[in-house]
């Protein structure tokens, strides 16, 4: 007898389930002031400061969040592109070179990319200090690491009959795998890349919340100051600058098709992450001229008792099983409220609204969401999930609409005229098409949501995040760096999954 398995829309709409034990939680430690809090908060929505002075103040930040994006983004693209060929067994076969380095490289590329930017931002304001290009490294390391696993799993997966027939004929290994792989490698570093500067700015200005400078100082100073419509004017300044971006990338893909036929276009693409990166460094030391130079601070390096002695003392069984379920809810938030939200009234207008709330949620750094969350209630893991679903969720968001905007609508007529209701004709006609390679993406959002989690757990006092900034704040080496080790196995394990997941749903 065959097993009843949940159809892929209804596995999309399941996590949802998350949100009631979310909300019965923090509405039941709401008290009676948040009320006003929140009142006060969305009314200087409208109501922005327009101070000159302030303006000026924040645009300054601005440039330098947007210096700091560039640079780490230009970086990470060029060494990952590098690191990647440099890991492709493909490549290595084609130079005829032996391929356990690159094996061995590629394995090795799991440890920094397993590490979030902030974990790495920390860090390194430790032993380097307050510096501006502290920011950019602790978006490059990382970064880099995932740009090279995905370049060089798409060199990997590239059919190699023309790269073969290229050699046969006598071509240079490098004129053939420039000739046979840029078309293709080329639309690839283009899209992928433009994804990555979007990531970049959001990176950058959330190492700013934690004191890394730009925006993102100033934004938490005027929410803990409780100065909101200073906020406000910092969040539409950096809203501004989101839309522009995401407009501009909207255009650059709709081309992007043409970069097949073209290798002049991924040159060009080329010449403008180097400029970016050249231009972006200068930005900043100009921006920041007395930062001065980046000085070692040193640490003690502990040894092998000290380290079995630092992991004896921690807590580990309640600081994974937090992490966790923090990662559980966020995620089943996240991936079942977009398409949720939508067959609750698949309107029009209504998906419109929809598109604003979730351009308003992933402008929102998820530590100030925390933040603002404890304003009006008490510390609990529920808040640190809410506000890491929702900012992801708005991600998830954007994803469904693209996806959903790809779609056909001609079966969703054909069901709406045939008397079926709005619902089930957006449910079955519309989505149901794309409920798989959403599940996909949703496999690979919670791989980076076990990352996030690090993020609202320094805010929000669970799990292995705050752990790690106790640890840090008491200069507590041992224990920082077993517990970078744990954070980086558990998503390395989180990665696994997920990839499993993501090929299941994608073969389906």
């Amino acid at each position: 007898m065959a097993r009843l398995r949940p159809s892929a829309p209804a596995l999309a709409l399941l996590p949802a389930l998350a949100l009631l034990p979310v909300l019965i939680t923090v509405l039941a430690a709401l008290h009676d002031g948040g009320v006003e809090i929140w009142t006060a908060f969305l009314s200087a929505a409208v109501h922005p400061s327009l101070d000159p002075v302030l303006l000026k103040a924040l645009f300054s930040a601005l440039q330098v969040t947007l210096a700091m994006a560039l640079a780490g983004w230009s970086l990470s693209l060029v060494l990952g592109v590098l690191l990647g060929c440099c890991a492709s067994e493909r490549l290595m076969q084609t130079w005829h070179w032996p391929t356990w380095p690159a094996t061995i490289l590629r394995r090795s590329l799991a440890l920094p990319r397993s590490v979030h930017e902030l974990i790495w931002g920390l860090l390194l304001l430790q032993v380097l200090g307050l510096h501006p290009w502290v920011a950019v490294a602790a978006i490059t390391i990382p970064y880099a690491a995932l740009v090279a696993r995905v370049w060089r799993d798409q060199l990997e997966a590239l059919d190699p009959t023309r790269l073969q027939a290229l050699l046969k004929g006598g071509a240079p290994p490098l004129a053939a795998c420039f000739t046979a792989l840029s078309p293709a490698m080329g639309t690839v570093l283009m899209s992928y890349g433009g994804y990555r500067l979007e990531c970049a700015l959001r990176s950058a200005t959330l190492l700013g919340v934690f004191g890394l400078g730009g925006l993102g100082t100033d934004l938490q100073l005027s929410l803990q100051s409780l100065q909101f419509r200073e906020l406000w004017s910092g969040l539409w300044l950096l809203g501004g600058v989101s839309v522009l971006l995401e407009t501009l990338l909207t255009l650059w893909r709709r081309r992007s098709p043409e970069a097949k036929a073209g290798q002049r276009r991924l040159g060009l693409f080329l010449v403008f992450v180097i400029g970016a990166g050249i231009a972006g460094g200068l930005w900043l030391q100009v921006l920041l001229p007395d930062s001065g130079s980046v000085v070692w601070q040193g640490m003690g390096w502990p040894d092998w008792r000290r380290l079995t002695q630092a992991a004896a003392d921690l807590p580990w069984l309640r600081l994974i099983v937090e992490t966790l379920l923090l990662t559980v809810l966020a995620a089943g938030i996240a991936i079942g409220l977009p398409p949720l939200a939508i067959v609750m009234a698949p309107s029009r207008l209504w998906q419109i609204m929809l598109n604003a709330v979730w351009a308003l949620v992933r402008l929102i750094p998820p530590p100030l969401t925390v933040l603002l969350l404890l304003l009006s209630n008490r510390p609990t893991l529920a808040i640190g999930a809410l506000a890491l679903g929702l900012h992801n969720g708005g991600v998830m968001g954007r994803l469904l609409r693209e996806e959903l905007e790809q779609q056909s609508v001609h079966q969703q007529q054909a069901m709406h005229a045939s008397g079926a209701s709005a619902r089930l004709s957006w449910l079955y006609g519309l989505f149901t098409p794309r409920s798989s390679g959403y599940l996909a993406y949703g496999a690979y959002r919670t791989d980076v949501i076990l990352r996030e989690t690090v993020v609202v757990g320094l805010i929000g006092g669970s799990g292995l995040g705050w752990q790690l900034l106790e640890s840090l704040s008491s200069f507590h080496w041992d224990a920082v760096l077993v517990l970078v080790g744990a954070y980086a196995l558990i998503t390395l394990l989180g990665e696994w999954l997920s990839d499993r997941c993501r090929t299941r749903w994608l073969q389906s």
